[in-house]
């Protein structure tokens, strides 16, 4: 059987994955900066120490969900990366977990497959969902009704057995962004020409959002493979992104920025660069899915913003009170339930967080459990 390159990137991947080894790496990045010491923007740190007050399992056994959108019924779509699948979750009581289609266009190989997913904001209207998937030779962004064929609306975006970025998310101002990865290729992050290691920000036509500080899809550059953004009460966007071997980051994103991959990871301290908000040690994170949800506790407690994550087999949570001021992070269910791809905020303001202990990376660090995947419910608070 003849194997092509990109199967056989996506072989020594996995082979690497389960070893522990580094042959999926990229050239170290010139500058590895240090953790932060405190917060950026330079407000003040939150005396708040958050913590998931409730966890609850919802779903069980699903095969390595990656991505939540809420429908105007109650009910989720989950996709899952490898079978490809489309499942619907019934609302509550039962959350029933049900096949409703196979995206059959996707190629499921390393870390690629089914990927993203979000609904249309006028849903109720249009029965329009937007999907980010992997393909024989690219990733895309497809538009999508159930029972029909995926519309591409943006293609080209670069492939590889890593970093395929996926995320979908439709932002306060109406705009889809997409998040993409640089691909395992040093330097398409850099390169305003190519839509690798970027966060798009588009119509739901697939064309440049007007405002787009490029003239293009291109809202911010310079990742390395962002998989988690959210937004804020005051509008400010978050995102989370992999580092290499040294530091894992949350970010602030803003319109045009550098972000510094592959010159710098961590803080560079240079100004062409935007450094994170906070960094965190590869072994402690590798946090995919984000979200911000309402605190739990005393009126005006402000928001948490929420990092799942894979490696770390933890949720990193961060107090937002208001203004610039925000908490050092800390660490909830470390190891409670392996590996933690997404989270999103539900229509009653808890988070949904998927498992992904059926992804290939469990190896020795984690334990599959019988009821693996799960979606579990938590609320957060301070």
């Amino acid at each position: 059987m003849r194997m092509t390159a990109l199967r056989l990137v996506t072989l020594v991947c996995a082979l690497a994955g389960v070893l522990g080894a580094t042959a999926c790496t990229q050239e170290k990045p010139n500058v590895i900066g240090s953790q932060p010491p405190v917060p950026r923007p330079n407000g003040s740190v939150a005396a708040g120490r958050p913590t998931v007050k409730s966890t609850d399992v919802l779903v069980k056994q699903l095969s390595v969900p990656w991505a939540v959108a809420f429908l105007p019924d109650g009910s989720a779509l989950v996709t899952e990366r490898d079978t490809r699948r489309v499942v619907r979750i019934a609302p509550a009581p039962s959350y029933a977990a049900t096949e409703v289609a196979v995206i059959e266009e996707a190629d499921s190989h390393g870390e690629g497959g089914l990927l993203g997913i979000a609904a249309s904001p006028k849903y109720a209207q249009d029965q329009t969902l937007f999907l980010y998937y992997t393909t024989a030779t690219d990733n895309r962004v497809a538009r999508w009704k159930i029972g029909g064929t995926p519309e591409p609306i943006v293609t080209g975006i670069p492939i590889s057995g890593i970093h395929n970025g996926g995320r979908l998310a439709f932002g306060p101002d109406g705009f889809l962004y997409a998040t993409t990865g640089d691909a395992g290729t040093k330097g398409q992050a850099q390169d305003l020409s190519n839509l690798g290691g970027k966060i798009l920000r588009m119509t739901p036509d697939g064309k440049p959002a007007p405002g787009n500080p490029f003239n293009s899809l291109i809202w911010t550059y310079g990742h390395r493979n962002v998989q988690g953004i959210a937004w804020d009460a005051q509008g400010r966007m978050w995102a989370t992104e992999f580092g290499q071997d040294t530091w894992d980051e949350i970010n602030l994103i803003e319109k045009g920025k550098n972000y510094g991959w592959p010159r710098v990871e961590g803080a560079g301290n240079d100004p062409q660069y935007q450094d994170p908000v906070f960094a965190f040690h590869t072994s402690e994170a590798s946090c995919s899915g984000l979200a911000i949800a309402p605190a739990a506790g005393p009126a005006g407690a402000g928001e948490v913003l929420i990092a799942a994550c894979l490696r770390g087999q933890r949720l990193w949570l961060v107090h937002l009170p208001g203004g610039d001021t925000m908490s050092q992070p800390n660490a909830q269910l470390l190891q409670q339930y392996g590996r933690l791809r997404a989270a999103v905020v539900a229509p009653d303001k808890s988070v949904w967080i998927l498992t992904n202990n059926h992804d290939g990376r469990c190896g020795g660090g984690c334990t599959i459990n019988p009821d693996d995947d799960r979606i579990l419910r938590v609320t957060v608070g301070v």
